[in-house]
């Protein structure tokens, strides 16, 4: 196993990290004796980065009865994260917090995130509910070690976000087709620079990037210097980035955990060649090129003067035709509607700013009218009616 070190703190941290978000599940619930073989043989490998969350069903109480069975917890640096969006009142905070505590079997959280925390706007919400000085005082008593945030957003959001706050890491989606969308590269970047380690999630986006890749990808990949699984390839050029602490990856099968270790014992930063990048770039464009609007995700035509985020519709609208329809939904949801400030496509009022500054001229207005047709369908408004509700935004 490779290790990356945190710079703020000096841990150090396995570039495989343990997602605990798709454990096999039996019977109505998780399967535990075979997700404890999964995760004790990553521990016996050196996996030491284990992620979970309060609203993974089941998945803190089964890192919390491996932890104790194998009394391994000082070996493991444990993830899990705040539902933000349930807080109505001070004190909340404290009550979802033990409550984690007790499934953990533990009485400290080594990286604790707000989960799914998309924009400076909430953040500031959970400002006027005390979070930030909770976090301190938690952070004093020692149960919370690092305090952190998961992402789905753009750029701008992003370096808004990492800028309000004094952050101990951050957590993002990013993979090769995901260069310049959400966080991005430039996210990426943005927080290497200001020491802030990053954590990986959806390096391979969901199993997109290994099952039901164009034959015309799969032939770019064949080219390469040793023969190679898609997976393989779609971590490797995660794991390229120094930017880069721990890749997230959700293993439910103990072949899957061997495979993943290895390929993490294989790839340091910066040890693609120039002729293997060059194959990610013939294999994107296959994958591209189903695509519905030609957007680079450059973000020129930002900021939209009604907030609408132009590169996040496109992307999940994209990826609605060269995916799975839900899935592109729920990106959608994510990237535009889970927050204090909604960015969604149908708050366009056609004032035609943007189109003024896209490289690629692209007749982003009436694009957007698409969007809207595509994804803000019934099944949206409801969930996002209920969303409001729930987050009370």
């Amino acid at each position: 196993m490779q290790y990356r070190i945190n710079r703020r703190n000096g841990d150090r941290l396995s570039v495989l990290g343990y997602g605990c978000m798709r454990f096999t599940r039996k019977g109505g619930g998780i399967d535990l004796e075979k997700a404890e073989r999964e995760m004790l043989l990553a521990l016996k490998k050196g996996v030491n980065y284990f992620d979970t969350a309060y609203i993974y069903p089941g998945s803190e109480e089964c890192l919390g009865n491996f932890m104790q069975k194998y009394d391994c917890r000082d070996q493991i640096h444990v993830a899990t994260k705040l539902p933000h969006y349930y807080l109505k009142k001070e004190g909340d905070a404290e009550k979802y917090f033990s409550e984690e505590l007790e499934r953990l079997k533990t009485d400290h959280v080594d990286y604790y995130l707000m989960h799914m925390l998309n924009d400076a706007a909430t953040w500031e919400r959970l400002g006027r509910l005390g979070i930030p000085e909770w976090i301190e005082e938690k952070k004093k008593q020692g149960q919370i070690r690092n305090i952190g945030f998961s992402f789905h957003g753009n750029t701008v959001k992003f370096k808004e976000l990492i800028d309000a706050y004094d952050w101990d890491f951050c957590q993002i989606q990013f993979n090769y087709m995901d260069e310049h969308a959400q966080a991005g590269i430039e996210g990426l970047r943005y927080a290497y620079q200001k020491k802030i380690p990053v954590v990986i999630m959806e390096p391979l986006r969901g199993g997109r990037l290994v099952n039901g890749l164009p034959e015309k990808a799969l032939k770019a990949f064949e080219k390469g210097p040793e023969k190679r699984s898609p997976a393989e390839w779609g971590l490797r050029w995660v794991w390229d980035h120094k930017e880069v602490n721990v890749v997230l990856s959700g293993m439910n099968d103990v072949a899957q955990v061997r495979e993943n270790v290895r390929i993490a014992s294989r790839s340091p930063a910066g040890h693609l060649t120039q002729e293997e990048l060059k194959i990610y770039e013939e294999a994107l464009a296959a994958i591209n090129a189903s695509v519905k609007v030609g957007c680079t995700g450059c973000g020129y035509c930002q900021p939209c003067p009604k907030g609408v985020d132009i590169p996040g519709c496109f992307a999940a609208y994209n990826h609605s035709y060269t995916e799975k329809y839900r899935s592109a939904l729920m990106e959608y949801m994510m990237t535009t509607t889970m927050r204090k400030n909604r960015t969604n496509a149908s708050l366009c009022v056609k004032c035609g700013k943007c189109e003024q500054h896209c490289p690629q001229h692209l007749p982003i207005r009436k694009e957007l009218e698409n969007v809207v047709r595509r994804l803000e369908t019934p099944v949206y408004k409801a969930s996002a009616a209920i969303m409001k509700i729930a987050m009370r935004y």
